[in-house]
């Protein structure tokens, strides 16, 4: 609701003092031409120029014996063309359309076994019983990395989640960073000497700019890999099972016509986008009638930019029927989400499952949802009986 009034009641761009002051881009043309503006709007919140000085410093002050901490980076998504362009191209083919499908049937039997374990309790929380365990288990072992460790990288991936939403101290904050590298690297490095049949295996065959890949570079793929895989769909999940937990019309519509289920997860996603990518402005302009200054730090306010009541017809409505369906829940221009292709087949086989194996079930009155804000706008508990 707070994301919808946001929305009516506030410019497409404006600025905020809060978080240290920056401009909120929650217009969905603004949005989109923000998106679609590298040379405009870099994704590089540190410039990659003075990262490369931080190294060559680095690797000088090792040459004198003085050891420092490497940064690691989730890229290639801090990075801008060309040079992001050379490091997603690896990962294009792993996430086709053809790959993702071939996951189906894993996928599947894994819902029907987390659902089935529930549906003669009567209630459950879901995002502890299957939102979580569902798309990270998959996601685990599509990476390479061992599942037994998922409770882990979990409390890793909330720790960080976490930092985001407070004033936590930059350090504080790299070092999160890097104690998520550390608990992956072992895995890195055996790969590389008894490759797998998994994504780690086939990035070590990768090359950027020509150059083979070096671990500093798996670093940054596997933190990029990790924030990304780790947490957005399952959050997914849980407000689209949260919006039919209120809506059993809907539930049953699904129901009698599960060919609809596609134009639901399009529409939910709309209604119920979790991303707040962060932007810096490259050069000093005038946009949508605000004056920016170079190095100004801005947020694709997606949530808002999908509930623009200048571009959508009553944004508030899960309508199925929608004339323009034409969103912005993954991104677009060069940094439109890698995993796009996963997170539909996720949801598809979730609501097709959850569905067909329960009956209709609502949230629970005595234990209502609860949430998260940051970079994700998340749910934390979800709560539903039937």
């Amino acid at each position: 609701k707070r994301v919808a009034e946001l929305s009516r009641e506030a410019p497409p761009v404006f600025w905020t003092p809060r978080n240290g002051g920056h401009w909120i881009v929650q217009g969905y043309q603004a949005a989109f031409d923000v998106a679609r503006d590298p040379d405009g709007f870099s994704n590089e919140i540190i410039p990659h120029s003075t990262l490369k000085k931080v190294q060559a410093l680095q690797k000088g002050l090792s040459f004198l014996g003085i050891k420092t901490p490497r940064i690691p980076l989730p890229y290639p998504i801090m990075l801008d063309p060309p040079l992001h362009t050379q490091y997603r191209r690896p990962l294009l083919g792993v996430f086709s359309p053809k790959n993702v499908n071939s996951l189906e049937g894993r996928l599947r039997e894994s819902a029907q076994d987390l659902i089935d374990q529930v549906a003669d309790q009567g209630r459950c929380e879901f995002m502890e019983a299957i939102a979580e365990p569902l798309p990270v288990q998959l996601f685990l072992q599509l990476l390479g990395l061992p599942v037994e460790r998922m409770p882990e990288y979990r409390a890793l991936l909330k720790k960080h989640m976490a930092q985001s939403t407070k004033a936590t101290s930059n350090l504080n904050k790299l070092a999160t960073l890097k104690g998520i590298v550390d608990v992956m690297r072992s895995t890195l490095l055996e790969r590389k000497e008894n490759p797998q049949d998994d994504l780690i295996s086939s990035l070590w065959n990768a090359k950027i700019n020509d150059e083979p890949v070096t671990l500093e570079d798996m670093e940054n793929f596997g933190l990029l890999l990790f924030l990304g895989g780790l947490d957005t769909v399952m959050q997914a999940m849980g407000h689209a099972v949260r919006h039919l937990a209120m809506h059993p019309e809907l539930q049953q519509e699904l129901r009698d016509h599960p060919e609809r289920i596609n134009q639901a997860i399009d529409e939910i996603l709309r209604r119920y986008t979790i991303a707040l990518p962060p932007r810096r402005v490259n050069q000093t302009q005038e946009f949508h009638g605000v004056n920016l200054k170079k190095n100004d730090l801005m947020n694709l306010f997606l949530p808002g930019a999908n509930l623009d009541p200048n571009h959508f017809e009553n944004p508030e409505q899960v309508d199925l029927d929608r004339a323009d369906k034409v969103h912005i829940s993954f991104n677009s221009g060069p940094h439109r989400c890698l995993g796009s292709h996963l997170a539909r087949l996720e949801l598809r086989i979730l609501y097709e499952e959850i569905l067909s194996r329960l009956p209709s079930f609502r949230l629970d009155p005595q234990s209502p949802p609860t949430f998260t804000c940051g970079y994700i706008l998340g749910i934390e508990r979800l709560d539903i009986i039937w």
